[in-house]
């Protein structure tokens, strides 16, 4: 485990769950629930979201047996009396959080290609370190350093994203579809929340995730090396 790549995992899932959590909570306040800005909770600091086991403890465990580092924070509280049109403000409350992920990740990739534009070595090293070379060239290479940041900021970032769309309580894809459902289909659905964890882990342990995840990965991958 590379001490290095492992600490730059960390600092990039927290800045992608800060990101997360604090658009839920900014949409939130522009559809006229002020619970999350009253709260602090509208805040790049991470200290007002991190929840000790899934923003500290689950990363480390999972780095220690050479996961990927992933994570959450403490959801946002949003009260649905405070919005104007709840089942449609909640819809977009919780597409807020994946879409600023997505966002991240887009402009990430954007600065990468710029930086491979700036210095073609960069290419060469980000082929060998994404086949397999993880270590970094001896010597002061600022550019390559930057590369990994901003490899890592695209692909947690959109794990990150993907996870949080899948449409099961308490994620996020729970909200958007129950917005697009009809009231009393959304009623149905509700039913699935108190077994939502238990599925959760369920696709996750079936691998269903990674089915969505490995072609977005890839074609991270063919972008960044070409």
């Amino acid at each position: 485990m590379n001490i290095i790549e492992t600490i730059i995992q960390l600092f990039v899932l927290l800045f992608a769950i800060v990101i997360h959590e604090a658009s839920h909570g900014w949409a939130a306040s522009k559809f006229g629930d002020m619970t999350a800005r009253s709260l602090g909770r509208v805040s790049l600091n991470p200290l007002v979201h991190i929840d000790p086991v899934g923003t500290v403890l689950v990363p480390l465990m999972l780095r220690l047996v050479g996961a990927p580092a992933f994570g959450w924070a403490k959801p946002v509280p949003v009260n649905p009396f405070l919005l104007k049109n709840p089942k449609r403000d909640h819809l977009w409350i919780s597409f807020a959080g994946p879409a600023s992920n997505f966002l991240a990740a887009f402009s990430a990739l954007v600065v990468i290609m710029v930086v491979k534009l700036a210095s073609p070595q960069v290419v060469f090293f980000l082929r060998n370190f994404l086949l397999g070379q993880r270590s970094m060239p001896k010597g002061f290479y600022p550019l390559e350093g930057l590369a990994v940041i901003l490899f890592y900021v695209v692909l947690i970032n959109i794990y990150i994203a993907v996870f949080n769309l899948i449409p099961v309580p308490p994620l996020d894809g729970s909200g958007i579809l129950t917005g697009l459902l009809s009231d009393q289909a959304a009623a149905k659905y509700e039913r699935l929340r108190p077994f939502g964890f238990i599925i959760v882990l369920g696709l996750v342990y079936m691998g269903f995730l990674d089915l969505i995840i490995r072609p977005i990965q890839i074609f991270i991958y063919t972008v960044i090396i070409l």
